[in-house]
């Protein structure tokens, strides 16, 4: 679902696990990189699903931008 907002160009933010594999994380910051989406990385694929109420996610994406900005402005994480 991840990858199809970004393709789809609804995707303002994505989110990647610490803890995902290699494939995972090269896959998301090279679509993020081709359709200009900010990526972080940000925890464990458990915290990322626990946050959004489902089970374990090595990804997640904001398709908000206003909710995008305000996790991009009062974070210290890098792109």
């Amino acid at each position: 679902m991840t990858e199809k907002a970004v393709k789809n160009k609804t995707a303002k933010l994505v989110i990647v696990a610490a803890d995902s594999s290699k494939n995972t994380k090269k896959l998301f910051n090279n679509i993020c990189f081709t359709h200009k989406v900010k990526l972080i990385e940000f925890g464990t694929k458990e915290e990322l699903g626990r946050a959004i109420g489902k089970d374990i996610r090595a990804s997640i994406c904001i398709l908000d931008e206003g909710f995008a900005k305000a996790i991009e402005e009062n974070t210290n994480f890098k792109t």
